[in-house]
C-alpha cells in the first residue's frame, strides 16, 4: 500500500507532467526537471549531463545551494568544466565515473558515501570539494534515455539532507519517484 507521503509525491508528478507538457525550450525543460528532483530529493545539489557526441558527456546544468553555484540552462552562468569521457584511453567503458557509468549501464546507481566508495574514481569529485570547501558525500544518478533505450544524458543529484539540513544517504524509497520524473522529461524531449 501507499502511503501518503508517496501518493502526495505521485499527484505532485503528474502535476509536473502536466507544466512539464507546456514547456517548448529545452534548457527550461531540464532546468525545471533537475530543481523538481533537487526538491524531491532535498538534495543540496545537481547536475544535468547530456551526450556529447558518443564519447562524452557535457555539463548541461549546475547547480548548488550551499556554493551559490548557478551554472548552465537558461539563467545560469556559463558552464566551464571539462566533458567526462564514456571511454578510456583505450576505447573501453568508462566504468570508473559515475555519471559515466550510468550511462553506460543505463541505470540508476546510489552511492552513499563517496568516500567510503571503491567503485567510483571521486578525485574529480574531491578536486572540486578541496577547491570550494565542500565535501561531496551521497549521490543520485539516472540516466535519462530515449524510448528506444539509448542513453542521451544522466541527472544526478548530490547530498541528500535531513531536516536539520545534516547530509544523509539518499532515501532509497525516494529512488522512484527521480527514475518518473525523468521519464517524464524523456518522453517530453522526445515529443519536442
Amino acid at each position: 500500500m501507499v502511503d501518503e507521503a508517496q501518493a502526495s509525491a505521485y499527484r505532485g508528478l503528474i502535476d509536473i507532467g502536466l507544466a512539464l507538457s507546456a514547456e517548448k525550450n529545452l534548457d527550461s525543460l531540464l532546468e525545471h526537471i533537475l530543481l523538481e528532483a533537487k526538491s524531491m530529493a532535498n538534495a543540496d545539489g545537481g547536475t544535468i549531463y547530456l551526450r556529447a557526441g558518443k564519447d562524452a558527456l557535457k555539463f548541461s546544468i549546475v547547480l548548488n545551494d550551499s556554493l551559490g553555484i548557478t551554472q548552465g540552462g537558461k539563467t545560469g552562468d556559463p558552464i566551464t568544466l571539462p566533458d567526462v569521457l564514456l571511454v578510456t584511453a583505450e576505447g573501453k567503458p568508462n566504468f570508473a565515473n559515475i555519471a559515466s557509468c550510468a550511462v553506460q549501464r543505463g541505470e540508476t546507481i546510489v552511492v552513499d558515501d563517496a568516500r567510503a566508495e571503491t567503485e567510483f574514481d571521486f578525485s574529480g569529485t574531491r578536486s572540486f570539494d578541496e577547491m570550494l570547501g565542500y565535501r561531496s558525500t551521497s549521490f543520485l544518478s539516472v540516466p535519462l534515455k530515449t524510448m528506444s533505450d539509448e542513453s542521451i544524458g544522466v541527472l544526478q543529484l548530490l547530498n541528500a539532507l535531513d531536516e536539520n539540513g545534516e547530509v544523509i544517504p539518499f532515501p532509497r524509497e525516494i529512488v522512484p519517484l527521480i527514475e518518473a520524473l525523468t521519464k517524464l522529461s524523456e518522453a517530453h524531449i522526445i515529443l519536442k
